[in-house]
This record gives C-alpha cells, sequence and structure tokens, in this order.
C-alpha cells in the first residue's frame, strides 16, 4: 500500500480562510503537475523540493480555486515521502472539490491516520511518538500539551530505550557467558546485576506511578456534583463556570438531565456533570433522574456533595453520605449557603477527609475548592518540565508487565536459580518496553492505534 500515493484534508471541515490537501507517495508530484497551473498559464515546475507555487487548481471544466502549493522531496516530510500540501480557501466546498480533483488525478483517499501511519512505517517517528500525535491535537489544558509535545519530541521514547538497553546487555552479557565460559565468567555476576536491576525497577515504578498524573492531565477529572434538591448543585456549577450555563429557581428539582460541561484550571480539566437533586419522589421524570445521578457519581473520580448548610439535614443526606461511604467514592463535602446563618449541620462521619466551606452566591471557598482538587489528584513531586509522565494506558500496561519480569528475574537471582532462566524474564520485560515504542510489534496493533486518528493526519 505504501507504493500507491495518498490524499485527504488535513484541516477540518468547517469555513475559514485556509484549508489544506495534503498527499503523500510516488506520484504526488505527477498528480498535482495534471491539474496545477501558475498564474500565466503554463504548467508547475516541482522538481526541485522546499519551494512554495502559486497558481491555480482546477477543480473542474469551469472552475480553479486559487492556491499555494508546498513541495517537499523524500525523505525530508512529514511521512518520509514524497509530499504535496495545497493552500487553499477553506470553504468546506471548496476543500472537497479540490480533493476530489486530487483523487480524479491518479491519488485515493488516505485511511484514518495512514499520513502518520506511513511516517512511523519510513522510521521518521516510533509507535509512542506516534500516538502523541493524536494526543497533541484533543489536547484539552496546557499541562495536556506540555506532555503530548514531550512524548512527541521522544521523552518517552528516549526513556524506554535507556532501560531496553541496560536490560539487553546484562542479557548478552549472560548468553555469551553460557556460550563462551572460557572468555566470560559468571562468577559473582549477581552481586553486579542485582543493583542494575534495582534501578531499571524504580524507573519503571517512576514511569508507572506518572500515569496517575498524566491519566488526569490527558482525560481531565470525572466530576460529579451530587446533593439534594435546592443545595445549590446548579448555582455551584455556573460559580465554576463563570456564567449562567445551569438553571437556578427555589423550587426543588429543577435540575431532572444530567448537564455536562468542562472548565480548565491551573493546568487541569475538570469534566463536570451537575445532576438532578437526590430525594425520594413519586415523580417518573425525577426519579429516572436520581437513579442517572447516583450512576454518574458512581463512575465519577471525584464526587462534589453539595450540602445546604442553611438548613437542617434530613434522609436525603443520610441517603447520599450511605451512597458515597458504601462505594468508597472520593469525595469533597462542600457546604454551600455559608453567606446565611447556619443550621447546625455536622460534617458527615466516614464520607471523606476534605470538607469546605463554600458560597456560590459571594464566591467564598470556590478557590480554596479549586487548590483543594488540585492536591487531590496531583503529586506534588511531579514536574513536566523534568519528568517523563505516561498518559496512555497501553503504555502504563506494558510497563507494569516489564515490571513484573523484572522482579520476576531479581528474584531469581536472590534465589539462586541457574542463569539461563534469568535471561527468559529479563528478555520479556525487553520485548514488552519494545511494544511502547514499535519495536516489536505486529500489524493487528499498528492498524488499532491509527484507526482512531482522523483522516488527514
Amino acid at each position: 500500500m505504501q507504493n500507491d500515493t495518498i490524499a485527504a484534508i488535513a484541516t477540518g471541515l468547517t469555513a475559514s480562510g485556509i484549508g489544506i490537501v495534503r498527499m503523500s507517495g510516488p506520484e504526488s508530484f505527477s498528480v498535482i503537475s495534471r491539474i496545477f497551473t501558475r498564474k500565466d498559464g503554463t504548467p508547475g515546475d516541482f522538481s526541485r523540493p522546499g519551494r512554495l507555487h502559486y497558481g491555480f487548481v482546477n477543480v473542474s471544466r469551469e472552475t480553479s480555486d486559487e492556491v499555494l502549493v508546498m513541495n517537499m522531496k523524500a525523505p525530508h516530510s512529514y511521512t518520509g515521502e514524497d509530499t504535496i500540501e495545497i493552500d487553499c480557501h477553506g470553504g468546506p466546498l471548496m476543500m472537497k472539490r479540490v480533493l476530489e480533483a486530487v483523487l480524479s488525478a491518479g491519488a485515493r483517499l488516505a485511511e484514518p491516520g495512514e499520513f502518520t501511519k506511513r511516517a512511523f512505517l519510513n522510521g521518521r517517528i516510533d509507535l509512542a511518538q506516534a500516538e502523541a500525535v493524536i494526543d497533541v491535537i484533543n489536547a484539552k489544558n496546557d499541562d495536556s500539551i506540555k506532555a503530548s509535545t514531550s512524548q512527541l519530541k521522544g521523552s518517552v521514547s528516549k526513556k524506554v530505550g535507556e532501560l531496553r538497553e541496560k536490560l539487553i546487555s546484562s542479557c548478552a552479557y549472560i548468553e555469551a557467558a553460557l556460550d563462551d565460559p572460557e572468555h566470560y565468567d559468571l562468577t559473582g555476576y549477581a552481586e553486579e546485576l542485582l543493583p542494575i536491576l534495582t534501578e531499571i525497577l524504580s524507573e519503571l515504578e517512576k514511569l508507572i506511578a506518572s500515569y496517575r498524573y498524566g491519566k488526569v492531565v490527558k482525560e481531565g477529572i470525572n466530576t460529579c456534583i451530587l446533593g439534594k434538591p435546592n443545595a445549590g448543585k446548579s448555582s455551584l456549577l455556573n460559580a465554576l463556570l463563570g456564567e449562567e450555563r445551569a438553571i437556578v429557581t427555589n423550587i426543588p428539582g429543577t435540575t431532572r438531565d444530567a448537564i455536562r460541561e468542562s472548565i480548565t484550571f491551573d493546568g487541569l480539566t475538570l469534566n463536570i456533570i451537575d445532576t438532578a437533586g437526590v430525594r425520594e419522589t413519586e415523580d417518573t421524570v425525577e426519579k429516572i433522574g436520581v437513579e442517572m445521578a447516583y450512576r454518574f457519581a458512581e463512575n465519577a473520580d471525584l464526587i462534589l456533595y453539595v450540602i445546604d448548610s442553611s438548613a437542617p439535614q434530613d434522609d436525603s443526606d443520610r441517603m447520599i453520605m450511605n451512597f458515597i461511604e458504601k462505594k468508597g467514592l472520593k469525595a469533597i463535602c462542600l457546604y454551600n449557603k455559608c453567606d446565611l446563618d447556619p443550621a447546625g449541620t455536622k460534617n458527615p462521619k466516614n464520607v471523606s477527609r476534605e470538607t469546605l466551606r463554600v458560597s456560590t452566591v459571594t464566591g467564598e471557598g470556590i478557590d480554596e475548592l479549586m487548590k483543594k482538587i488540585r492536591d487531590m489528584f496531583v503529586d506534588g513531586s511531579v514536574r513536566l518540565n523534568d519528568q517523563v509522565v505516561i498518559t496512555t494506558e497501553r503504555h502504563v500496561e506494558l510497563l507494569k508487565k516489564a515490571a513484573a519480569s523484572v522482579k520476576n528475574a531479581v528474584s531469581s537471582v536472590e534465589s539462586g536459580i541457574p542463569e539461563d532462566f534469568w535471561t527468559i524474564d529479563l528478555m520479556d520485560a525487553y520485548t514488552d518496553l519494545g511494544l511502547i515504542t514499535g519495536q516489536e510489534t505486529g500489524e493487528d496493533l499498528i492498524n488499532r492505534i491509527f484507526s482512531e486518528f482522523c483522516m488527514g493526519k
């Protein structure tokens, strides 16, 4: 498939000033020559790479679009192949017409992620860097961009490569000593190997631990606002968003369906769901809303449990407290309406060590809430500037497998098991780490990863 030439729209199909149609493959220069003319009507000359050509692309017999065309010669392009990028007018219809002209001239429509897949197969990037491309596109906040661009530059690949080098060096020495004991001696090698394996295991565990933060950075914190009717849940959502997103009234049960919003603060993203007030009710619609509230809460990373501090706690409060306690959910109890006279509310026992008094009217406690959330989910020792952060579930699972294999090797060395058994576990770890960067991989894995990309990337 890499012997053909592919094309796709590389920008979003929305009205914009400029749209980009991209081609990659051995016939890219020939294809563009068939449909492009310069302003004076003469054909374009694409024999010299790295040039910007101004002219027109003929999208039909009657219509041409004014374009800029850039040509890049292999291997000096994103894919490592001959590449053409056409900057046309950014209307969705015009971009489609330019793409149709390119396809009619000999290219075929690219599959999702095929440009990046070719970059990987041509050795321009490894698999970890390829996965970082989609993370850059989907980044929700500054920390997410930092983590994904760091991985795109090779931070994860470099660290994995260093660990693989230590593993293969140890394996190579052991295998050499077993094959040629006259020239290589394993006497006392166990004492030399154990510190190496301990260091490798420590590095693996640091990478695994970083995923807790990396997952939060990449995906955001799924946050459910829970409480009984009129506790101030919708007011809290509005206060966090800084706008009137949810309807707020004094009538209990106003919110019946879940409202979803996202906010970004201090490098993190909260994916917030404001749910219906939890109480015993005979109203069919409201009852469905309560069931949904429980379901969202159970699957959330964090619950913001809103309590009306101006009213006595009742059966609804106890019902919510029991639910949080029984499910073992992470929650912050917010005593709302602290600007009003308190009703002598007590801290709910066994629900959460995190409690806070807030007012959605005055804004009191909101900044402290955001700081508390960050402290709950971000280890203060994690710094994106000087630490590799794992953001992909596939990577962390392979790191866990590699760590387990290294632990087995350590156990074998300490137990005095013959040396040829050591290399089995060390090579398993070496292989698992290779699956992260693509040195060890299969076609099914590659196809699955790149199928998640957009068409023009």
